[in-house]
């Protein structure tokens, strides 16, 4: 299966959360830099285990971590944003992990809704749901 728009997107994201940690850990911040990297590398691999689940609730489960990965990484961010700790700006990475969050949501929420909805449709509803995603912006 060709990766999702969802998938690609918490790839990228998770590159620039790495160029953000070596960023932070330059400017001396090493707790807040280890959770960032650490939540925000987490959503794409739980995105991608959840491509290859062996059944709806293995795909539902790792798409919910991810979900709740990419809440904990906006958690992260907004400390970031609003602290002294730093004077990065993170309003971009900010703005992309509220928009994957957005994204992992409407799936959870699609495939809860839909029970008997077979392990490959659920998984090729990810390219379908952001599809939709991206022609409503």
């Amino acid at each position: 299966m060709a990766q999702s728009i969802v998938g690609k997107k918490s790839f990228k994201f998770a590159l620039d959360v790495i160029k953000l940690y070596i960023k932070l850990r330059e400017q001396r911040e090493y707790v807040i830099s280890k959770q960032l990297l650490r939540s925000g590398t987490s959503i794409g691999a739980n995105i991608e285990e959840a491509t290859s689940g062996q059944s709806r609730r293995d795909f539902l489960s790792k798409m919910s971590i991810a979900t709740k990965e990419a809440r904990e990484t906006s958690y992260w961010l907004k400390l970031l944003q609003e602290s002294d700790l730093t004077d990065l700006n993170v309003k971009d990475e900010l703005a992309a992990a509220e928009e994957l969050i957005c994204m992992l949501v409407s799936i959870v929420k699609t495939v809860q809704e839909n029970p008997d909805m077979p392990v490959g449709q659920a998984q090729a509803q990810l390219k379908t749901q952001n599809s939709e995603l991206r022609t409503q912006k």
